[in-house]
């Protein structure tokens, strides 16, 4: 028999195990179903969810459904925006509730959100995102009931963790965020009558009209809430709150009314330390206050009460009190002593617009600085009007001894400050400034402030400002840093403009410097040796690309005794810098550099993605070798001037992009350069072009090369430089010059030199003075010589070898028909065409007396005919005679040929 009951008992338990797992995956496409259906049937939206799962054990009795990555879609007007998205959804019901059809209502007892994100929007013509439900205009009442009746919330407890809430209500200027909020309730919702235990953190921004009221402020609250489902009224029994670390305590109520909602709410600090006021800045700032040592009260009381609906909000009061209190952090050696506030916000109408703040008093002294402000802040989400006086005086650097303010911010100097204010912001809005009132000085002294963001910290040692109504007045502005000293004077005439509507900063200023060292404002690049590369970029990420401000619209006349930049040192700077619309305009620059006079006028721009420049340089009397030795941008534009010597007149056209630490990009540089030399000497040693040519041509010497008054016009462009054709002297040989060549050095010139015949070698002038011929005193012969190669190693091919033949064959066959009285034409003008380059060979035209003039010249008779015996082994004697001048013109011995 006890056999018989375990084994039924043991039959029925495994069939129970079986229903338990079983029931799970025979219900779980149904649960998935009947949720989206029931959802997406009764809202403007679509719920959609990648997974559900069942579990009978997990909450056994009670059944568990699980939703993975939910998402609810708006549809018009808010077709595509996501209104709530969560991780995970975990939901308790009974059992029964499974077996339900889809018609009828699910009861839920408890509910958990993970990861979620609730994004409330509100557009500018007050349509809702949240406003989902779907109406029956034909029996609303009846689909109100169907709908609110598809799910049944009998809670006893809910949770939500990790959870993100934003509010943005762009009608009104509003906007909130809730993150990493983590809520819990326990009670049961499904009474008339019931309580709710709260616990919530999480961290509060709150902006409205562009100002910032909250931003990541920490918020705690420990709520016992009743709630009277037949009333709708909540009420708080038992809560306590944490702002920041301000700690309160507050009772009273909301009711749900059909036409509006009741709020009756007040609220206190618990105690009057005055630690309460420590605790409202953030903790970022305040640190240990527990530590703290004080003296005195700081309280907060306020209270909530009245209707809200579409045209009011409760009326309010809050107070903020202190009485001569002081504080001392442990760690730090100063004291804040006689802190004084009395304020108070208030709106007495429940109208939005009548909103005022009354800081009646806030008052605090360090040592002996004391300082005072009082405002009157009326109309506060209206028509904002502001009445404000401050006075008073500060040592900066008791603020860090007595206050843990962060590191970075070590402070000094003194500042005196008397100022007074009134203005409204509907005539800012308008830009109309003139209806602002504020007047007063303010003085700064021994200032001293030092930034990752600076190269050296920013040393003013005095510095003034006077606030008339429409203008404010930089009286001075006297300072260092680094090797930089600056005293500037002027005035600022939109101050109020940029503060309030983002518009400009205008004004116009005087600078002036005895040292300007622009290296001391450039932030040092990352790379090797902490260095970039010449003509790399930085690293990816390294440096954020130099930008010109936008909201700077400002002229500045700066006078300078020196500008240092990089390895210039320019004396005596004077001109104009207009900053507008991310451009900066020189105008009229004027600067003794190289020995000479420097003009600038151009601009550079960073308005674009990529950053320009277009420039004007006028150069008067510079020191050529100094010049192009020191400007990266000369060495590639005229590399051969490296090795000249003497003065220089120049205008530079020249424009392109910048690199992003505002050095130019060569390869997109592009102008043109006219050039004037003056007494000019040339270093062949500094040139391996002209030390190549030397080396080519023997009657050459390139230190001799007469370069006196020199014009020549460069252009460039794509990384190339075209030199327009030019002619210098050497001695009386013309050399004409021209040809291009790259930014990176390579060369393509073609120098054409006149070449006298006296420089030709003794054998010619022989044959040239046997003809007894004065046409023939000033023959020149072209010689071409081709430089290519780089600068560093250059190539340098000629032709001499070649018109030297063609010159001496020609010769002889002159000689011949002078001897033949065949020739009545002057020898000059029979060489006219020996070196033209066309077709025609001028050696060729007479070739047949050839060999009769060489006869003549051996003793023979015009019956004579040249022969060779070759076994005599005769030479040719007019190859014997090229081979000759050649040897003589190229340095060699007589006995030596030239193939």
């Amino acid at each position: 028999m006890k056999k018989k009951v375990l084994k039924i008992t043991g039959i029925t338990l495994l069939i129970f195990i079986a229903l338990i797992i079983a029931l799970p995956l025979l219900l779980e496409g149904k649960v998935a179903d009947i949720i989206k259906n029931k959802v997406n049937n009764s809202i403007n939206a679509t719920l959609d969810f990648e997974e559900a799962s069942l579990s009978l054990l997990k909450s056994f009795p009670n059944a568990n459904v699980e939703l993975t990555n939910t998402s609810l879609v708006n549809k018009a007007p808010f077709e595509g925006d996501t209104l709530f998205a969560s991780g995970q959804i975990e939901l308790k019901m009974s059992i029964k509730e499974l077996f339900k059809t889809a018609e009828e209502p699910i009861v839920i007892k408890s509910l958990k959100l993970d990861k979620a994100k609730l994004h409330i929007k509100v557009d500018e013509a007050e349509n809702a995102n949240y406003d989902i439900a779907q109406e029956d205009e034909s029996n609303a009442e009846t689909s109100s009931e169907e709908t609110s009746n598809n799910f049944t919330l009998a809670l006893d407890a809910y949770e939500i963790t990790n959870t993100e809430i934003i509010y943005d209500d762009f009608a009104t200027g509003m906007h909130l965020l809730i993150s990493e909020m983590n809520h819990s309730g326990t009670g049961d919702l499904s009474l008339e009558n019931s309580q709710l235990k709260t616990l919530t953190d999480a961290l509060v921004s709150f902006e409205m009209d562009s100002t910032k009221y909250l931003n990541n402020n920490k918020l705690f609250l420990d709520a016992l809430i009743g709630i009277d489902l037949k009333n709708n009224k909540y009420s708080f029994l038992e809560n306590k709150a944490l702002v920041n670390q301000l700690s309160l305590v507050f009772d009273g109520f909301i009711q749900v009314n059909e036409e509006n909602q009741e709020v009756d709410i007040t609220f206190k600090t618990p105690s009057s330390d005055f630690k309460n006021f420590l605790a409202v800045i953030p903790e970022a700032y305040s640190k240990n206050i527990e530590d703290v040592q004080t003296t005195g009260n700081f309280e907060v009381n306020g209270q909530f009460k009245g209707i809200v609906d579409d045209t009011h909000i409760p009326t309010f009061n809050i107070k903020i009190n202190s009485e001569n209190a002081s504080f001392k952090y442990p760690d730090l050696p100063k004291s804040v002593r006689n802190v004084f506030i009395d304020t108070e916000i208030n709106n007495t109408t429940g109208i939005t617009e009548d909103t005022y703040v009354d800081i009646k008093k806030l008052s605090f002294t360090i040592d002996q600085d004391k300082f005072n402000l009082n405002s009157r802040i009326r109309d506060l989400l209206g028509n904002t009007k502001v009445n404000a006086h401050m006075d008073g005086k500060i040592n900066l650097a008791n603020i860090s001894q007595a206050y843990p303010i962060p590191a970075g911010y070590d402070l000094k100097g003194i500042l005196n400050a008397d100022v007074t204010t009134a203005f409204d912001m509907a005539s800012l809005e308008k830009k109309q400034y003139q209806n602002t009132k504020t007047s007063g000085t303010m003085k700064l002294t021994g200032f001293e402030y030092a930034s990752e963001e600076l190269k050296n910290p920013v040393v003013v040692n005095a510095a003034a400002v006077t606030f008339n109504p429409q203008t404010v007045t930089l009286n001075s502005f006297e300072g260092k840093t680094g090797g930089t000293d600056f005293n500037t004077t002027g005035t600022l005439t939109n101050l109020l403009g940029f503060m309030f509507n983002d518009e400009n900063v205008e004004g116009n200023f005087k600078l002036n410097s005895n040292t300007f060292a622009l290296n001391d404002f450039m932030v040092q690049e990352n790379g090797a040796d902490g260095e970039a590369g010449a003509g790399e970029t930085s690293p990816s990420g390294a440096d954020e690309r130099i930008k010109i401000p936008s909201f700077l619209d400002c002229t500045v006349d700066a006078t300078a005794n020196t500008v240092l930049y990089d390895n210039l040192t320019l004396k005596n700077v004077a001109g104009t810098l207009i900053i507008k619309d991310e451009t900066a305009t020189v105008k009229d620059l004027k600067s003794d550099l190289f020995g000479g006079t420097l003009g600038v006028t151009g601009s550079v721009s960073t308005k674009e993605e990529i950053s320009t420049f277009n420039m004007d340089l006028g150069m008067n009397n510079f020191n050529i070798s100094e010049s192009f030795s020191s400007l990266d941008l000369f060495k590639v534009l005229a590399p051969l001037a490296n090795a000249l010597q003497g003065k220089l007149n120049s205008d530079v056209k020249i424009s392109g992009n910048l690199k992003e630490d505002f050095t130019p990009n060569l390869a997109t540089v592009s102008g043109g350069l006219l050039a004037e030399l003056l007494s000019t000497k040339v270093d062949a040693k500094n040139a391996p072009l002209l030390s190549a040519l030397d080396s080519k041509l023997s009657f050459l010497n390139t230190k001799d090369l007469d370069l006196s008054d020199l014009k020549t016009v460069l252009s460039f462009d794509n990384g190339s430089v075209k030199v327009k054709p030019f002619t210098i002297n050497y001695k009386d040989i013309a050399v004409n010059v021209d040809g291009s060549h790259t930014f990176d050095k390579q060369l393509q010139y073609k120098a054409t030199l006149d070449v006298p015949a006296k420089y030709l070698g003794s054998e010619v002038n022989n044959l040239i003075a046997q003809m007894d011929d004065s046409s023939l005193e000033e023959l020149t012969i072209p010689v071409v010589a081709n430089i290519g190669g780089n600068y560093a190693s250059p190539t340098v091919s000629t032709d001499l070898s070649s018109g030297v033949s063609k010159l001496t064959k020609q010769l002889v066959d002159i000689q011949k028909q002078k001897l033949l009285n065949q020739g009545k034409d002057t020898a000059k003008d029979l060489l006219s065409d020996v070196f033209k380059n066309d077709d025609k060979d001028s050696t060729k035209t007479q070739s047949s007396g050839v060999k009769e003039a060489l006869g003549s010249l051996l003793g023979g008779t015009k019956k004579d005919s040249i022969t060779v015996d070759s076994s005599a082994k005769k030479e040719d004697p007019t190859k014997k005679a090229v081979n000759s001048v050649l040897g003589g013109l190229f340095g060699k011995k007589k006995k030596d040929t030239v193939d």
